[in-house]
C-alpha cells in the first residue's frame, strides 16, 4: 500500500509585477502561516541573489522569521548554495535555528551557484569553486555529527550552539551528480524537476538503489514540482500565459518582476519565441485540482518519491495562495 503525501512547499519570495521588496516578503510570511494551517509537511526557502523577481538571498535569515511565525511546520532552506560559504559557519547558523526551534529545521544543500558570474563572486568575495562542493558537505556533515577525523582543521574547534538536537540534512539537485553524492554520504535527497524535467526518474531510483547508510539508515527522496492549481480551466490558462511569459524573459536573460496575466494577454510572440515556450513548458503542472492531482500522484510514482515539494510563482500572490489552498483539498491535507 502507497503511503500517505507528504506534501511540502518551496518558496522563491517571488516579486509580482506592481509589488514591492516588502510586499514579497510579507506574502512568503503569510503563505507559510497558511501553509502551517493547511497541513503542509515542510516550508523552504529558495537562495537567489541579483534578481529582480525573486527577492531571498538569505533562507538562514528568512526561516528564523517563518519558524517563529508558525507552530508545527517544519522550516528550512532549499537550499543554501555551499560553495559561497564556510561549512563551519554553515553549521553554525543551522545549529543556532535548531536551538531556537528543536525538531523543526532542515538544512538542504545546493552546489548551482542561483546567480551570474559576476553576481556570484560578489557573494563569495571571490571565484565560486563548485569543485569543492563534495569536501563541503562532508566537512559539514562531519560538524552536525561531531565525527570529525584526528588531523581535522576543525577538531579542536568548539563548535557552538551545542543544540541537543541537529538539523534535517538534504541534498538538493538536477541531476545525476546530487543524487550519487546523497547516496554515497547516505542524505537524504530531492530532485529539481522544476528545473530539470527529463530523467529525474532515473536519477532518484538510482539514488535509491545505491544508497550506502550515513546520517541516515534508509534512502528518503522527494521530487520538486512547478505546480498552479485554479478553480477553473480559464483561469488555469491565463495563469500559464503569464508562466510563459516569465519562462521565456529567463530564457532571454531578462532580470524583471514575475509578469501580469494582463501583460501576457498583451504579448505576441514569434515562431522561434513559440519554440522556447513550448520547450519549457514540461517543467510546469498547472491546470484544475483534479488534473494537478492526478500528474502530482503519477510523478510521485514514477519517481518512487516519500515526499512531493511544490514550488508555485503566480502572477499575484492571491492566485498563488489560492492554488496552494486547492492542493491541500485536492491532497486531503490535515485531516
Amino acid at each position: 500500500m502507497t503511503a500517505p503525501l507528504r506534501l511540502s512547499i518551496l518558496d522563491q519570495t517571488p516579486v509580482v509585477e506592481g509589488a514591492s521588496i516588502a510586499d514579497a516578503v510579507a506574502a512568503t510570511v503569510d503563505l507559510a502561516q497558511a501553509a502551517d494551517e493547511l497541513g503542509y509537511h515542510r516550508y523552504w526557502c529558495a537562495e537567489h541573489h541579483g534578481s529582480r523577481g525573486l527577492a531571498n538571498p538569505c533562507p538562514e535569515v528568512m526561516i528564523a522569521r517563518l519558524a517563529g511565525a508558525t507552530k508545527r511546520l517544519r522550516v528550512g532552506s532549499g537550499g543554501v548554495m555551499l560553495p559561497y560559504y564556510s561549512p563551519f559557519k554553515v553549521a553554525e547558523q543551522f545549529l543556532m535555528l535548531e536551538a531556537l526551534f528543536p525538531g523543526r529545521i532542515d538544512l538542504g544543500l545546493g552546489r548551482a551557484p542561483g546567480s551570474d558570474r559576476q553576481t556570484s563572486r560578489a557573494v563569495a568575495a571571490g571565484p565560486v569553486d563548485g569543485e569543492r562542493f563534495p569536501a563541503q558537505v562532508q566537512a559539514l556533515i562531519a560538524l552536525l555529527t561531531g565525527n570529525i577525523p584526528e588531523g581535522h582543521p576543525y577538531r579542536d574547534i568548539v563548535l557552538q550552539p551545542a543544540a541537543a538536537t541537529r538539523p534535517e540534512l538534504w541534498m538538493l539537485g538536477s541531476s545525476d551528480f546530487g543524487g550519487a553524492l546523497a547516496a554515497q554520504l547516505g542524505i537524504r535527497f530531492a530532485f529539481a524537476h522544476f528545473i530539470n524535467p527529463d530523467y529525474g526518474d532515473q536519477v532518484a531510483r538510482a539514488y535509491r538503489r545505491q544508497f550506502q547508510p550515513g546520517c541516515e539508515a534508509a534512502p528518503h527522496s522527494a521530487v520538486a514540482l512547478f505546480v498552479i492549481a485554479a478553480d477553473t480551466q480559464a483561469e488555469a490558462d491565463d495563469l500559464a500565459a503569464a508562466v510563459d511569459l516569465r519562462r521565456l524573459g529567463m530564457a532571454y536573460g531578462m532580470n524583471v518582476p514575475i509578469p501580469s496575466v494582463a501583460q501576457a494577454k498583451a504579448r505576441a510572440y514569434t515562431a522561434r519565441e513559440m519554440e522556447v515556450i513550448e520547450g519549457e513548458r514540461p517543467r510546469s503542472i498547472i491546470g484544475t485540482p483534479e488534473a494537478v492531482r492526478d500528474r502530482v500522484l503519477a510523478l510521485r510514482e514514477a519517481f518512487a518519491a516519500d515526499e512531493v515539494v511544490v514550488l508555485t510563482v503566480a502572477a499575484s500572490y492571491a492566485a498563488r495562495l489560492r492554488s496552494y489552498e486547492l492542493l491541500a483539498e485536492a491532497f486531503g491535507l490535515g485531516r
